[in-house]
Protein backbone atom coordinates (compact mmCIF):
# COMPACT_ATOMS: atom_id res chain seq x y z
CA UNK A 1 0.00 0.00 0.00
CA UNK A 2 1.59 3.11 -0.87
CA UNK A 3 0.41 6.58 0.76
CA UNK A 4 0.71 9.34 -1.36
CA UNK A 5 1.50 12.82 0.04
CA UNK A 6 -0.16 15.89 -0.44
CA UNK A 7 2.47 18.96 -1.85
CA UNK A 8 1.34 22.00 -0.18
CA UNK A 9 2.40 25.10 -2.45
CA UNK A 10 5.01 27.15 -2.31
CA UNK A 11 3.90 30.44 -1.39
CA UNK A 12 5.00 34.56 -0.91
CA UNK A 13 6.34 34.62 3.10
CA UNK A 14 3.27 37.21 3.41
CA UNK A 15 0.28 34.89 2.77
CA UNK A 16 -0.75 33.78 6.23
CA UNK A 17 -1.48 29.96 5.58
CA UNK A 18 -3.73 30.01 8.87
CA UNK A 19 -5.98 32.41 7.05
CA UNK A 20 -7.83 30.87 4.02
CA UNK A 21 -9.07 34.02 2.66
CA UNK A 22 -5.05 35.15 2.50
CA UNK A 23 -4.39 32.62 1.05
CA UNK A 24 -7.32 32.72 -1.60
CA UNK A 25 -6.51 36.26 -1.83
CA UNK A 26 -2.98 35.13 -2.44
CA UNK A 27 -3.26 32.21 -4.76
CA UNK A 28 -6.35 33.76 -7.18
CA UNK A 29 -6.11 37.57 -6.91
CA UNK A 30 -2.35 39.44 -5.71
CA UNK A 31 -0.40 39.45 -8.83
CA UNK A 32 -2.97 38.83 -11.49
CA UNK A 33 -3.88 41.05 -14.30
CA UNK A 34 -6.89 43.14 -13.07
CA UNK A 35 -9.01 45.16 -15.83
CA UNK A 36 -12.03 45.57 -14.27
CA UNK A 37 -12.82 48.88 -13.41
CA UNK A 38 -14.88 48.63 -10.41
CA UNK A 39 -12.47 46.01 -8.78
CA UNK A 40 -9.77 48.14 -9.61
CA UNK A 41 -11.37 51.12 -7.64
CA UNK A 42 -12.45 49.35 -4.55
CA UNK A 43 -8.54 47.82 -4.71
CA UNK A 44 -7.24 51.68 -4.42
CA UNK A 45 -9.67 52.27 -1.74
CA UNK A 46 -8.95 49.15 0.04
CA UNK A 47 -5.05 49.32 -0.07
CA UNK A 48 -5.52 53.72 1.12
CA UNK A 49 -7.63 52.14 4.11
CA UNK A 50 -4.59 49.80 4.53
CA UNK A 51 -2.11 52.89 5.74
CA UNK A 52 -0.64 51.90 9.31
CA UNK A 53 -2.41 48.36 9.14
CA UNK A 54 -1.79 44.83 7.69
CA UNK A 55 -3.05 44.02 4.87
CA UNK A 56 -4.81 41.08 6.54
CA UNK A 57 -6.78 43.43 8.74
CA UNK A 58 -8.37 45.03 5.43
CA UNK A 59 -8.85 41.34 3.71
CA UNK A 60 -10.67 40.40 7.21
CA UNK A 61 -13.33 43.38 6.14
CA UNK A 62 -13.90 43.55 3.01
CA UNK A 63 -16.65 42.07 2.32
CA UNK A 64 -17.76 44.55 5.39
CA UNK A 65 -16.05 47.17 3.24
CA UNK A 66 -18.24 46.29 0.05
CA UNK A 67 -21.65 46.24 1.63
CA UNK A 68 -20.89 49.57 3.63
CA UNK A 69 -19.69 50.92 0.02
CA UNK A 70 -22.75 50.25 -1.80
CA UNK A 71 -20.57 47.85 -3.93
CA UNK A 72 -18.33 50.58 -4.83
CA UNK A 73 -20.55 52.13 -6.82
CA UNK A 74 -18.25 55.65 -6.89
CA UNK A 75 -21.69 57.68 -7.89
CA UNK A 76 -23.13 56.89 -4.68
CA UNK A 77 -19.80 57.09 -2.81
CA UNK A 78 -19.11 60.65 -4.22
CA UNK A 79 -22.89 61.86 -2.92
CA UNK A 80 -22.22 60.53 0.79
CA UNK A 81 -23.35 62.99 3.56
CA UNK A 82 -22.69 63.55 6.82
CA UNK A 83 -25.16 61.61 8.23
CA UNK A 84 -23.79 58.62 5.39
CA UNK A 85 -19.97 59.44 6.92
CA UNK A 86 -21.54 58.95 11.14
CA UNK A 87 -23.15 55.61 9.98
CA UNK A 88 -19.69 54.46 8.33
CA UNK A 89 -17.95 55.87 11.75
CA UNK A 90 -20.12 53.51 13.38
CA UNK A 91 -19.74 50.18 11.47
CA UNK A 92 -17.55 48.21 13.65
CA UNK A 93 -16.71 46.20 10.12
CA UNK A 94 -14.95 48.72 8.06
CA UNK A 95 -12.00 50.57 9.77
CA UNK A 96 -13.46 53.30 11.41
CA UNK A 97 -10.76 56.46 10.26
CA UNK A 98 -12.56 59.74 9.33
CA UNK A 99 -9.38 60.34 7.01
CA UNK A 100 -9.91 56.95 5.72
CA UNK A 101 -13.58 57.32 5.35
CA UNK A 102 -13.44 61.20 3.71
CA UNK A 103 -10.17 59.77 1.31
CA UNK A 104 -13.28 57.24 -0.01
CA UNK A 105 -15.60 59.65 -0.47
CA UNK A 106 -12.82 62.48 -2.33
CA UNK A 107 -11.68 59.03 -4.40
CA UNK A 108 -15.04 58.68 -5.70
CA UNK A 109 -15.25 62.19 -6.97
CA UNK A 110 -11.94 62.16 -8.43
CA UNK A 111 -12.32 58.95 -10.11
CA UNK A 112 -16.10 60.37 -11.55
CA UNK A 113 -13.57 63.42 -13.07
CA UNK A 114 -11.50 60.98 -14.37
CA UNK A 115 -14.10 59.44 -16.26
CA UNK A 116 -15.78 62.53 -17.34
CA UNK A 117 -12.42 63.30 -19.31
CA UNK A 118 -12.90 60.06 -21.22
CA UNK A 119 -10.76 58.17 -19.39
CA UNK A 120 -11.10 54.61 -17.24
CA UNK A 121 -8.78 53.83 -14.33
CA UNK A 122 -7.67 50.66 -16.65
CA UNK A 123 -6.72 52.91 -19.61
CA UNK A 124 -4.98 55.21 -17.07
CA UNK A 125 -3.38 52.43 -15.25
CA UNK A 126 -2.24 49.80 -17.80
CA UNK A 127 -0.75 53.12 -20.41
CA UNK A 128 1.81 53.47 -17.62
CA UNK A 129 3.25 49.59 -18.19
CA UNK A 130 1.98 49.66 -21.86
CA UNK A 131 -0.59 47.03 -20.99
CA UNK A 132 1.66 45.02 -19.72
CA UNK A 133 2.90 43.53 -16.50
CA UNK A 134 6.36 44.18 -15.03
CA UNK A 135 8.42 41.84 -13.48
CA UNK A 136 10.55 42.27 -10.49
CA UNK A 137 12.11 38.90 -10.02
CA UNK A 138 10.93 38.26 -6.77
CA UNK A 139 12.73 41.30 -5.05
CA UNK A 140 11.55 43.16 -2.21
CA UNK A 141 10.36 46.37 -3.48
CA UNK A 142 8.02 49.18 -1.90
CA UNK A 143 8.45 51.87 -3.94
CA UNK A 144 9.75 53.08 -7.50
CA UNK A 145 10.22 55.93 -9.94
CA UNK A 146 7.00 54.50 -11.09
CA UNK A 147 4.74 54.27 -8.45
CA UNK A 148 6.34 57.73 -7.62
CA UNK A 149 5.14 58.94 -11.27
CA UNK A 150 1.42 57.49 -10.71
CA UNK A 151 1.43 58.45 -7.03
CA UNK A 152 1.81 62.19 -7.80
CA UNK A 153 -0.65 62.41 -10.95
CA UNK A 154 -3.50 61.21 -8.53
CA UNK A 155 -2.98 63.52 -5.85
CA UNK A 156 -2.91 66.14 -8.45
CA UNK A 157 -5.86 64.53 -10.32
CA UNK A 158 -7.42 64.84 -6.33
CA UNK A 159 -7.22 61.49 -5.50
CA UNK A 160 -6.50 60.38 -1.24
CA UNK A 161 -4.49 57.74 0.71
CA UNK A 162 -2.00 56.90 -2.62
CA UNK A 163 1.49 57.44 -1.66
CA UNK A 164 3.96 55.93 -3.26
CA UNK A 165 4.37 53.02 -1.02
CA UNK A 166 0.39 52.41 -1.57
CA UNK A 167 0.77 52.28 -5.15
CA UNK A 168 3.14 49.97 -5.60
CA UNK A 169 1.08 48.05 -3.19
CA UNK A 170 -1.57 48.55 -5.06
CA UNK A 171 0.14 47.62 -8.26
CA UNK A 172 1.07 44.93 -6.97
CA UNK A 173 -2.43 43.92 -6.16
CA UNK A 174 -3.95 44.66 -9.66
CA UNK A 175 -1.38 42.59 -11.64
CA UNK A 176 0.53 45.63 -13.10
CA UNK A 177 3.76 44.50 -11.53
CA UNK A 178 4.85 40.49 -10.62
CA UNK A 179 6.06 40.20 -8.03
CA UNK A 180 5.64 37.02 -6.19
CA UNK A 181 8.92 35.50 -4.79
CA UNK A 182 11.48 33.84 -6.78
CA UNK A 183 10.45 30.77 -4.72
CA UNK A 184 6.44 30.76 -4.96
CA UNK A 185 4.52 28.59 -6.70
CA UNK A 186 2.96 31.40 -8.55
CA UNK A 187 6.62 33.27 -9.75
CA UNK A 188 6.15 34.42 -13.33
CA UNK A 189 9.87 35.26 -14.46
CA UNK A 190 10.21 38.11 -16.60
Amino acid sequence: MTTSKKLIPKRCAWANPANPLYLHYHDHEWGQPCHDEMKLFEMLNLEGAQAGLSWETILNKREAYRLAFDDWDAKRIAKYDDKKVASLMGNAGIVRNRLKIAATITNAQAYLRLVAEGNTLDAYLWAHVNGKPLHNNGERIITTPLSDAISKDLKKRGFKFVGSTIIYAYMQAIGMVQDHAADCDWFVPA
